[in-house]
């Protein structure tokens, strides 16, 4: 009981929310359905969050903030460049499999029918993730003597492509497939395509 009572009826409702777009792949949310998991009345909802869309972006927070907090302390890391990138994107694969309902959000399967902000709000967390990664390669240059065979812009967009790729395959899958399985293959072999070393 006491347990129970440490988790606020907000964080409760987001919490069904995305379990829900977990066990219901390709669904649509409803709040009446949202209510019945809580085990409140849709009023009771709407106390807590004025529309559905609220509820969302109370996920799409969760997913900024998990996700820039780890950025910023792999940005902080002595590695080298390469290492970097890697466990950027490593954190961004291992995220969605552990959240399968997060992913319905980050491929916009799950914002079907919603409004148009919300999308926009997933789209700035692209946006921000390839923005560090462009940031990671144009300093590995000038530090690590590091270049890429294309731009850092296209190689950053070519890395984001990606896991995007990933994600969208886990979410076809109805998440049978793990973001993650071949990774530890596949990086090294993208990462080779990608680098090579200043004259």
């Amino acid at each position: 009981m006491s347990e129970q009572t440490k988790v606020s009826r907000s964080e409760q409702i987001l919490q069904a929310l995305a379990q829900m777009l977990e066990s219901n792949p390709g669904q649509r949310i409803t709040t009446a359905a949202l209510a019945r998991e809580v085990g409140v009345s849709e009023a009771a909802l709407y106390r807590h969050f004025p529309s559905k869309a609220r509820m969302f972006e109370g996920l799409i927070s969760f997913i900024e903030e998990t996700l820039f907090s780890r950025v910023s302390l792999i940005l902080d890391s002595d590695h080298g460049a390469i290492r970097q990138c890697e466990q950027i994107l490593t954190l961004v694969l291992a995220f969605v499999e552990r959240n399968p309902g997060m992913a319905r959000i980050l491929t916009g399967d799950a914002l079907a029918g919603e409004t148009d902000r919300l999308r926009a709000r997933v789209h700035q967390v692209f946006e921000r993730l390839e923005t560090q990664l462009r940031q990671i390669l144009r300093e590995a240059e000038i530090r690590e003597g590091l270049r890429t065979h294309t731009t850092a812009g296209a190689t950053a967009n070519l890395m984001l492509a990606t896991i995007e790729g990933r994600i969208r395959q886990f979410v076809r899958s109805e998440f049978r497939q793990r973001p993650t399985e071949l990774w530890s293959d596949q990086w090294p072999r993208l990462a080779t395509g990608l680098f090579r070393t200043a004259a």
